[in-house]
């Protein structure tokens, strides 16, 4: 399973991950700049992988389970240390709500896979525009300088407000989904409830 290129496509992925903190915290001039471009890197990768599984037929069930875990894994690194480069509450509370999202929908697929459903609350055309709107946004924050007179920070503060919205809109979305089997009564057991 290893040896198909999306499946290393995503392991690069997350073996970039020490490498984009280690670059956070480099005391060198140029230091942004290129965990900017480790973190688009990893971005780019995302939509590479998915689109050679499909294309060459090479989609597994490790590439199934690994390609999201490193999706957040690298997303919440990156907003975690943003938050720690500038720790206010206009920048916590977005990355709060981004990575409670991401929590719940994770929680929510499982169950939702655990009582045969998960067809039900499959990935959204919405979701797909608040992950290019939240990436984008995440790139511009960690590249911080500006560019050409563009406040790069500034716009990528914008972008993720945008995409708390449209996170807390696919959320909404998701839940209203899976509402019908959240709410039977009965549910199935699970080792938190048991």
């Amino acid at each position: 399973m290893l040896q198909n290129i999306p499946n290393i496509l995503t392991l690069l992925r997350i073996l970039l991950i020490p490498v984009f903190v280690v670059l956070f915290y480099l005391p060198w001039q140029y230091a942004a700049e290129a965990c900017a471009f480790v973190f688009a890197l990893a971005a780019i990768t995302d939509w590479f992988d998915g689109y050679l599984a499909r294309k060459l037929e090479q989609v597994s069930a490790l590439g199934a389970f690994l390609d999201p875990v490193a999706d957040k894994l690298m997303v919440a690194a990156a907003l975690i240390l943003l938050v720690q480069q500038d720790p206010i509450p206009g920048l916590a509370i977005p990355v709060l709500v981004i990575i409670g999202r991401e929590i719940t929908i994770s929680a929510l697929r499982e169950w939702m896979a655990e009582i045969g459903a998960r067809a039900q609350i499959a990935v959204s055309a919405i979701g797909k525009i608040k992950t290019a709107f939240q990436m984008t946004a995440i790139f511009l924050l960690i590249y911080r300088n500006d560019l050409f007179g563009l406040p790069l920070y500034t716009i990528g503060f914008v972008l993720l407000y945008v995409a708390v919205i449209l996170t807390l809109w696919s959320m909404f979305l998701y839940l209203r989904a899976a509402w019908p089997s959240l709410n039977q009564q009965g549910a199935p057991q699970t080792e938190e409830n048991e």
